[in-house]
């Protein structure tokens, strides 16, 4: 089989190599779709993610769907906890200290035509659903446990700051749990994100180096973001984020940052009060994001513009790291 590995910062080479085994209680499936993630852009332009360091060539991709040796299509769960954790115990898998997961550590991701995986976190993908919807489902479950935990209640307003397509999932999720009113961000630079925004319900407001938070402020009547998420990964975003949130508001913090470090004014912050969350991947979502998607209540083909072949992963990559359109997508 084709695999595509990732030996170094920018360094993406495809290998042939056997086709896997599965162990007890895995099962192989070929792959038919990769989402490439912000995390993926961390491993190919900087060869580390949140201070971790590419340690051997790795298979990234984390995003998937496919079909099973027996003939299911199926969505992935990327994140394999350990389960018998006190942490996995208490209903937070997604903190599990001994987690494995696709195209991280040990263990390669989906760039390859075949892959095993634990049977317990395959899901039955229905038929209406495309296996490009499937890898989608993935970051829908992320954006899912991000408005979560920011916990909505009917009429709130909404900021999501950041408009890749978590952000979008974001945006989208938040109006289902009840926001009245939703505004988002995005650089000016990237006016097609902006533009998919509106088309989902947001009302919208260029970045401007955290100087967006006056304008929403104007937009909100002075009084601000009952809630916010952060899903750009960067210091600025989150300092808008901040300064628009009300007084007792909750701000999500979602986005990677690039240098591993995340800075606010702490003066606003106490001030007003807020509660901070740091959202780490997701937790019991993909049932509740295929049944979303199954209705038509989200949108993810949409947010689908790019879609390559696997022997063209380094092209790939490149089409996400300029931000050009919204999801690509690498179909082996």
């Amino acid at each position: 089989m084709k695999v595509a590995r990732l030996h170094g910062a920018g360094d993406l080479r495809l290998h042939d190599e056997p086709r896997p085994t599965p162990g007890p209680g895995e099962t192989l499936l070929r792959v038919e779709a990769v989402g490439l993630c912000g995390s993926d852009l961390h491993w190919f332009e900087e060869g580390s993610i949140g201070g971790v360091p590419l340690t051997r060539p790795l298979a990234p991709g984390h995003e998937l769907a496919g079909t099973t040796e027996d003939g299911r299509r199926v969505a992935v769960d990327p994140a394999v906890p350990c389960a018998t954790c006190p942490l996995c115990l208490e209903g937070h898998p997604n903190l599990c200290a001994d987690v494995r997961f696709a195209g991280h550590g040990e263990d390669d991701g989906a760039l390859r035509e075949w892959m095993t995986w634990p049977e317990r976190c395959l899901f039955a993908l229905p038929e209406s659903l495309s296996a490009a919807e499937g890898a989608m489902l993935e970051p829908l479950g992320v954006a899912l446990h991000a408005v979560d935990l920011a916990h909505l209640r009917p009429g709130m307003t909404v900021g999501v700051f950041g408009c890749g397509p978590i952000g979008l999932l974001a945006v989208q999720a938040a109006r289902l749990g009840g926001a009245s009113r939703v505004l988002a961000t995005d650089l000016p630079g990237r006016s097609h994100r902006l533009e998919a925004a509106r088309g989902l319900g947001a009302e919208t407001v260029a970045a401007d180096e955290g100087r967006e938070a006056r304008k929403i402020l104007q937009l909100t009547g002075g009084r601000g973001l009952d809630a916010a998420v952060e899903a750009a990964g960067d210091n600025a975003a989150v300092e808008a984020a901040v300064a628009a949130a009300r007084p007792g508001a909750r701000v999500v913090l979602a986005g990677i940052p690039v240098e591993d470090r995340i800075s606010f004014p702490a003066s606003i912050a106490r001030r007003k009060g807020l509660t901070l969350v740091l959202s780490r991947r997701m937790k019991h979502t993909y049932p509740r994001a295929i049944d979303l998607a199954t209705r038509g209540l989200v949108d993810l083909r949409n947010l689908v513009t790019h879609r390559f072949p696997l022997d063209e992963s380094e092209a790939a990559f490149s089409t996400a790291v300029a931000r050009e359109g919204l999801k690509v997508i690498v179909e082996p």
